[in-house]
């Protein structure tokens, strides 16, 4: 196993700790039983008065100076000259002659605490107290009274990885038991020249590496292997010299010292992919080997974990009972380092490491590194308030860059940045390091004002609705597809028996919209949902097949009109789409003539549906990233086009109104104090959105950035509108609608080649602590942010969410997932709605069911039943109280909506008919009273 190296410390304080058997296996189920996704949401909350904000380093990783002022060569100095290694750790980060600019990056933090390692060489150059030497204790000496004088408390590492060179070549180091005196001397030393000055000691630094991948691997120094049985005989002496060196303090400088002292251990995490109980013994035992190792020895009962001893047999040392007794018990606190976690299964294991540096080439802009911290700090946090855990400090790794074992340079983990290549070597604070400082000064995440929920409701003439991209279509009416002849058993069970031989003769009748089966279970699919605005997007070239608009499918146009109908008896307004962006069209034909041909086929949808349409899309999405330049300067002519015929030759009868769809992702800096990054997502914002915003709301030309950017490039050409097509194309809209998913941040800084969009410079990432989907990041204010931004630019246009929603297992039924995105996202539309000004007239969750739109719907399906998911309830619910009203507080006061009158409609637009059917209805009327009374004096007269 390679060497595990850590990005964060926590300390936990021990109060009592007792353990049985398999005790451990609870956590998973703790957390298996938490509630998703509330468990995985960022928690806004502050850490405990007095928590300890530390950042630590180790010695040989910054100080180099490896020769001078008599210091000793230690095994690292010697592992890195061998075999065919040319890269040392001789330099560092030259923190020997550093001290003032290290104590004044310290300071720039406002860390309470420093953690770092002596160099046991530099104190006793050949191991023992013979060798003592005066200049290597004087630096240690200095640097903790520099740290006094800034109010920060050292927290010091007797042993971090660099065991002197003579020790390892005249006793084969820790494998020898020697080293537990040895070591107890150095100590005794150590805590007799500083102690009055440290409250918190640590003895060695994660043993398992030392042991593992020093004495077993040979992938850290001292480099020996071949020896499968040498890493627990050295875990076994690191272990008493660890209780010696405790026992040592305990016993002599405790009650004149008042410090505190522990081993700093470390442990991945792992997870079952089931949690059977076999799977669960077998993460705990995977645990018991790396953490278990020296945890339970130290903070249980003196001995090893019984998994290993089942395991590992005769190759596992043994304790005698009073060895046992002598480290049972043998720290202060718990000190955790961790960075790993893995997912386990019995059949197949797996690993995945979090990204806990950056690369060697990365400069001060590491906000993939920054994140890396925030999530961490944001899971402590939560085992605090949420758990209860008593964790009384944080360590971020490192304060500077360094050498980074057996990675050597190629990798940095510095809250500084650290140029190698000078002399001076000076540190200039990362993006990590001023997001850090950022947290400690506030103590964590209070919450502010725009993360709380708000209060509210939206305007009563609000457009609730849902979107799906398309409807089932069925050519024949299934209501009488059936030709079978059947009897009605009803003297019994009601059942109907079919009649073998006997068919139906064909009908005569008129088809009529309600024996379309498809349509009737569809219509009521919405009108469950408590909606009172369904969108959905027309096939165009399945109504114009041919492309000759004077020869359309009248059968589809039928079915469309049936639904249309249907759908507004059931009190639905329906928005429809002219072109989806999963079917594009020949936009770049000139021969075609596409954005005529385009308007052609918005007439014939105007005309055939428009008595049944009030809000007209355009073409959804047309904003797509593969879409060309050139194709999408001839879709905003087709839709200025098609904007134009409905104004001039179908409005004033049918009074609708029409816009285009488009796609907008909140595009957030990843490090929101830097100029550097706030200018790339303003850059991505113009070339995704101000691409087709702003020549149809703004100036009727693509941005002036996307334009500069553009041409410094040289590479890339941006149509040119003539005069005639800004006048064709500004202003073609009636409002401003948009899709809207997630959020991505952008940064200028190049870390991950598939991240990175070149033609742009920017940095595509997430944030760590947002929770996940399968596809996207849950980020509900992402879409208050993108409703502003459009509200900055073109102000006061009315405003439509026309899609919004995540994708989920369909085979969740209880979508707790979608449950939480709709109900926070409308309350992020809701904050714009009522306390940004943002004129929001709608909003339309996405979408209506997974057999349309999979892992998206509302419903679901198992075979042929459809299934009302948990989040339509809850989507319903919204809908009713029309917001999140104040609770106890005056309910709203909407007038009724009234119910839809297809023949209302008819007659209001043409009076003259209205008349005459008036007229028409009398006459029956008083037609059908005479013939009544002639028929009943008939009959009184016999």
């Amino acid at each position: 196993m390679g060497a595990l190296l850590f990005t964060c410390v926590i300390a936990v304080m021990l109060t009592g700790v007792t353990a049985k058997p398999n005790s451990g296996l609870k956590t998973w189920g703790r957390f298996h039983r938490l509630p998703y996704p509330g468990d995985k949401a960022f928690l806004y909350e502050t850490f405990p008065e007095g928590f300890m904000w530390a950042v630590g380093t180790a010695a040989y990783q910054v100080e180099g100076a490896y020769e001078k002022d008599g210091k000793g060569l230690s095994i690292w100095d010697t592992f890195t000259r061998g075999g065919n290694r040319v890269v040392t750790g001789d330099v560092g980060s030259d923190s020997y002659h550093n001290v003032r600019a290290d104590v004044r990056a310290i300071r720039k933090l406002g860390v309470t605490h420093y953690r770092f390692s002596l160099s046991w060489a530099r104190i006793f150059p050949n191991g023992t107290r013979g060798s003592y030497n005066e200049i290597g204790t004087n630096y240690y000496r200095t640097l903790i009274k520099k740290l006094k004088e800034i109010r920060v408390q050292p927290v010091v590492t007797l042993y971090h990885w660099d065991l002197p060179e003579h020790l390892q070549q005249t006793l084969g180091g820790w494998a020898n038991p020697q080293l537990v005196d040895i070591f107890r001397d150095y100590a005794d030393f150590c805590f007799h020249a500083f102690g009055d000055d440290v409250k918190y000691w640590i003895t060695i630094d994660n043993p398992f590496v030392v042991a593992q991948s020093g004495y077993g691997t040979g992938e850290e120094a001292p480099g020996i292997k071949h020896d499968p049985d040498l890493p627990f005989r050295v875990g076994h002496i690191l272990l008493k010299a660890h209780a010696a060196v405790w026992h040592l303090y305990h016993r002599q400088y405790r009650h004149r010292q008042k410090g505190r002292i522990s081993m700093a251990l470390a442990s991945h995490w792992i997870k079952p992919s089931r949690t059977r109980r076999e799977s669960l013994i077998e993460c705990q035992c995977s645990l018991d080997h790396v953490l278990g190792w020296f945890a339970r020895p130290i903070f249980t009962d003196g001995d090893y974990p019984t998994c290993m001893k089942q395991r590992l047999g005769s190759k596992l040392p043994s304790f005698t009972p009073e060895e046992r007794d002598y480290i049972k018990g043998t720290a202060d606190f718990f000190a955790l380092s961790h960075a790993v976690e893995l997912s386990f299964q019995l059949i197949n294991a797996f690993v995945s490491a979090l990204h806990r540096y950056v690369l060697g080439k990365t400069k001060t802009e590491d906000s993939k590194h920054m994140y890396y911290h925030k999530r961490f700090i944001a899971e402590t946090l939560k085992s605090i308030v949420i758990d209860g855990v008593n964790v009384i400090g944080y360590t971020a790794w490192s304060l500077i860059d360094g050498f980074e074992w057996h990675r050597e340079y190629s990798v940095r983990r510095g809250l500084y940045y650290v140029d190698f290549s000078t002399s001076d070597m000076k540190r200039v604070p990362k993006t990590s390091a001023t997001f850090y400082r950022t947290v400690i000064q506030r103590n964590g995440f209070p919450e502010l004002p725009e993360n709380r929920p708000v209060q509210g409701v939206f305007p009563c003439d609000f457009a609730w609705g849902v979107s799906a991209n398309s409807i089932q279509v069925e050519t024949m009416p299934s209501q009488f597809a059936d030709p079978s002849v059947y009897l009605w058993n009803i003297s019994n069970n009601g059942e109907l028996i079919k009649m073998e031989g006997l068919i139906a003769p064909p009908l005569k009748r008129k088809i009529h919209c309600a024996d379309y089966a498809t349509i009737r279970q569809q219509v009521e699919e919405i009108r469950q949902i408590g909606v009172n605005h369904f969108h959905f997007s027309l096939n165009w070239s399945a109504l114009v097949p041919s492309g000759d608009v004077s020869h359309p499918n009248n059968t589809l146009l039928g079915y469309y009109r049936c639904f249309a109908r249907q759908l507004l008896q059931a009190n639905v307004s329906l928005v429809v789409t002219l072109w989806h962006h999963t079917s594009r069209g020949a936009w770049l034909n000139r021969s075609l003539k596409t954005p005529e041909a385009f308007a052609d086929y918005a007439r014939l949808c105007y005309r055939e549906l428009g008595a049944y349409v009030k809000m007209w899309i355009t073409l959804n999405e047309a904003n797509d990233e593969v879409v060309s330049y050139q194709e999408g300067h001839q879709m905003l002519r087709a839709h200025a086009l098609a904007w134009h015929a409905y104004d001039r030759e179908f409005r004033h009868l049918q009074g609708g109104q029409v816009s285009l769809v488009l796609h907008m992702e909140w595009v957030e800096p990843a490090f929101l104090f830097s100029r550097e990054d706030v200018e790339p997502a303003k850059r991505v914002l113009d070339f995704r959105m101000g691409w087709f915003a702003e020549p149809i709301f703004g100036s009727g030309d693509y941005p002036q950035g996307m334009r500069s950017w553009l041409r410094q490039l040289n590479s890339v050409s941006l149509p040119v509108f003539n005069e005639e097509d800004r006048r064709l194309v500004k202003g073609t809209y009636d409002f401003f609608a948009i899709s809207h998913f997630s959020t991505t941040l952008v940064t200028h800084a190049k870390e991950d080649l598939y991240q990175y969009n070149a033609m742009l410079e920017v940095q595509r990432m997430s944030d760590t602590t947002w929770i996940p989907s399968p596809l996207r990041s849950v980020v509900p204010w992402g879409l208050r942010k993108a409703l502003n931004w459009i509200n900055e630019h073109y102000r006061n246009v009315p405003v439509y969410v026309m899609a919004n929603g995540v994708e989920e297992d369909p085979a969740h039924f209880k979508d707790n997932l979608r449950v939480y995105y709709l109900y926070n996202y409308i309350n992020e539309a809701l904050k714009a709605y009522t306390l940004d000004g943002v004129n929001l007239k709608g909003y339309f969750a996405y979408a209506l069911n997974d057999q349309r739109d999979p892992c998206f719907g509302l419903y679901g399906n198992i075979q042929e039943e459809v299934i009302i998911k948990a989040s339509l309830s809850n989507y319903r619910n919204i809908i009713q109280h029309n917001g999140f009203p104040v609770q106890g507080g005056d309910p709203q006061q909407c007038p009724s909506r009234p119910l839809s009158c297809l023949s209302c409609q008819v007659l209001s637009k043409r009076p003259v008919l209205a008349f005459l059917s008036l007229v028409g209805s009398g006459v029956l009327i008083t037609l059908g009273i005479i013939i009544y009374y002639t028929a009943k004096r008939h009959k009184e007269s016999y």
